[in-house]
């Protein structure tokens, strides 16, 4: 990150200037190994590759005549490392909407100023 970046991500910590200064001057001696170390760090995630999915409905059974039960089944397909995997996830529509939900505010959150400055540090 350049030199205002990290100034800007050290001052919201309320360290003396005298720090922050002391701070700034390590990391630009080290920042080469700095970066090579968080690069080794950073974990191998998998990646989305396709997601299928199917909506099952069950309308009766023995016991109950008229009984609504719906449920969402998806096979999530993930690439990592040259190999696919999938993943069989199952629930009930209210659930997914809640995560679609909770996803939505995730994304929101990412376009605030703060977030931005991290992920761009991040890069």
């Amino acid at each position: 990150i350049s030199e205002v970046d990290f100034q800007d991500s050290i001052n919201v910590l309320g360290f003396s200037d005298e720090l922050n200064k002391s701070l700034l001057q390590l990391y630009l001696d080290n920042r080469k190994e700095i970066r090579s170390i968080l690069g080794e760090l950073a974990p191998r995630l998998p990646s989305y590759h396709s997601l299928e999915w199917r909506l099952d409905v069950q309308l009766a059974s023995r016991s109950l005549r008229q009984q609504i039960k719906p449920a969402v089944t998806m096979k999530l397909h993930l690439n990592q490392n040259e190999d696919q995997t999938a993943q069989v996830l199952q629930t009930d529509p209210a659930t997914l909407l809640h995560l679609i939900q909770q996803l939505e505010q995730a994304l929101g959150e990412m376009k605030m100023n703060h977030c931005r400055r991290i992920v761009r540090n991040m890069k």
